[in-house]
């Protein structure tokens, strides 16, 4: 029975969102496949994406980078926590290569911590990176070209594959890049049985709010009502106002949730556009012009969803009842087909049954 050692960026939610998809399809493919993740994403967000068997670790890969919300990067401080863990490189690599071999993996699979990557890369284990950024283009955009980013960049580079999720970074340097399709779990449109539990008219507005998982809150208490339309929020948000529902507390799950409303509101990240792009759901979404990911992402959304950016003020004071306005009678194009799960997982099983 092959053993797949995944790592998982706890770095948001988006990384999850990517990886799941692969996961459940390669169950059906290689039902008797044993599965580790490596993770510092909660084990019941994993659990709730996830469907497959799989014994779970917490690991950290990598740093990402250290935000102060969802939209805030700490440089300062992020480059103090990539100095010290670089500080002695080959033996962290040399630890990481004797932990998966204490595993027994047969092959590692990362989205997109580079540790992982370059213990494999040490003890002889296949592996292969997966995700539409990489660290190292984030790390060169905020610290700089130094030698921490040239020891980043080499666990990409001598990868056996880089599977780089569309929409995605360009990422043109790398000798294995493996452009695949985007890839989503989509949910079912609940949007009747929403209704009668929330008690909500046909005409009603339905915003879905979801910064994805960084630790951070928008001031909702603020906001204006706007008539007819009605927010779910996340519990960790304390938001006590009539208009606003904990989406925790719904009987569906978040992919049908998403599928069921009429507008997400939300930061540029990967699992939200697509997810949303590929259910056909409206999105605002706030500026985030200083992650370079951003443009990628943008762009996609623009050119295969219904999509307005909101200013960081805009979103803070909550004055978006034009925008709702108007997003709601934008042109919808044709939804995307989010294919690239099964390419990616198709690719892994191949290798696997190899």
């Amino acid at each position: 029975m092959p053993h797949l050692v995944v790592s998982i960026s706890g770095h948001g939610f988006g990384h999850v969102a990517q990886t799941a998809p692969i996961l459940n399809r390669l169950h059906r493919l290689m039902p008797q496949l044993r599965i580790t993740i490596r993770s510092t994403a909660p084990a019941s967000h994993l659990r709730s994406r996830i469907h497959t068997p799989f014994e779970h670790m917490a690991s950290e890969g990598d740093i990402g980078m250290l935000m102060s919300s969802a939209l805030d990067v700490r440089v300062e401080d992020s480059r103090a926590a990539y100095r010290a863990f670089h500080e002695d490189w080959q033996a962290r690599v040399d630890d990481e290569a004797r932990l998966l071999r204490d595993l027994g993996a047969d092959m590692v699979l990362s989205n997109v911590g580079y540790l992982p990557l370059a213990g494999a890369q040490h003890a002889g284990i296949p592996n292969a990176a997966m995700c539409s950024l990489n660290w190292f283009d984030i790390y060169r955009h905020y610290c700089g070209d130094d030698e921490i980013a040239a020891q980043i960049r080499e666990c990409y580079v001598h990868a056996d594959a880089f599977l780089r999720a569309t929409p995605g970074m360009a990422m043109g340097y790398l000798p294995n890049l493996v452009p695949v399709s985007p890839i989503a779990d989509i949910g079912t449109n609940r949007r009747d049985a929403l209704n009668r539990h929330l008690r909500l008219s046909q005409e009603e507005c339905l915003v879905l709010v979801s910064m994805g998982g960084i630790n951070s809150r928008l001031p909702m208490e603020r906001w204006p009502r706007i008539p007819g339309v009605r927010y779910l929020v996340q519990g960790s948000w304390k938001i006590d106002r009539p208009d606003a529902t904990i989406f925790e507390s719904l009987p569906v799950t978040f992919g049908d949730l998403l599928a069921s409303c009429d507008v997400l509101l939300c930061k540029p990240g990967y699992g939200s556009f697509v997810e949303a792009a590929c259910s056909g759901v409206p999105v605002l979404y706030v500026g985030r012009s200083d992650w370079p990911e951003s443009p990628a992402l943008i762009d996609w959304l623009q050119r295969h969803g219904q999509c307005r950016e909101l200013s960081r003020q805009t979103l803070e004071d909550g004055n978006i009842a034009t925008d709702l306005e108007l997003i709601r009678n934008l042109p919808r194009p044709p939804t995307p087909v989010p294919v690239g799960g099964e390419q990616v997982a198709d690719w892994f099983a191949k290798r696997l049954g190899e």
